[in-house]
């Protein structure tokens, strides 16, 4: 497969896995909403470069040992799991108050943590190794030059940053982020909950 066609299959592939439902979704939505624009901004950068972990060890050629591990798969959901639920709760405890008055200041000293959150969100998501595996198993061969795979990871990082941008600019419209800002900590509420039951989810899901 030459580069070309291996930059087509996996942008079809990762904007299908990128627009669909889940933690990083949810996450970027609530901080957008919550923080504004910026943070959303910030969120998604973290997310982006959470993609550079899945790369580096599908790369090296773990995500084919972890597929295949019980005991790695049930260590990735463990973290991944308390990790969201953990996110849920931070969404949950929003208060009303703090909206207006604490939101510049938020937003001004908050981007690193914003882009921790989204790193970490990504990072460990307990989906991602199988995802990856087999995504990559698509489009690796043993003659693959290394440079291709460096632009294939690059790729992904950039089509990830560029779908959630625009639901960053989606969300924070004027006339959609005042209607979402009148339900204020309500939507925050919503989101962190909807976490806590991801990361549930994962904690009780059966590893396959």
């Amino acid at each position: 497969m030459d580069l070309l066609q291996g930059l087509l299959l996996i942008t079809s592939i990762h904007l299908l896995a990128a627009a669909s439902p889940g933690p990083d979704f949810v996450l970027v939505s609530q901080q957008t909403l919550s923080n504004g624009k910026k943070a959303g901004f910030m969120v998604s950068i973290g997310i982006a470069l959470g993609l550079s972990v899945h790369i580096l060890y599908s790369a090296l050629g773990l995500a084919a040992v972890i597929a295949n591990s019980a005991t790695a798969l049930w260590a990735i959901k463990i973290i991944g799991g308390c990790y969201l639920i953990y996110l849920g709760l931070q969404g949950i405890k929003a208060k009303a108050q703090l909206r207006i008055t604490e939101q510049k200041t938020v937003i001004k000293h908050s981007s690193l943590k914003a882009i921790s959150k989204g790193f970490l969100c990504n990072a460990l998501n307990p989906k991602a190794p199988i995802y990856f595996v087999a995504l990559f198993t698509l489009v690796l061969s043993p003659e693959l030059p290394f440079l291709h795979l460096v632009i294939y990871g690059i790729w992904m990082m950039v089509l990830q940053l560029l779908w959630f941008s625009a639901v960053v600019l989606l969300l924070s419209r004027p006339s959609i982020n005042e209607k979402f800002q009148r339900l204020g900590h309500w939507i925050d509420r919503i989101l962190g909950s909807a976490m806590i039951l991801m990361g549930l989810k994962v904690l009780t899901s059966k590893i396959n």
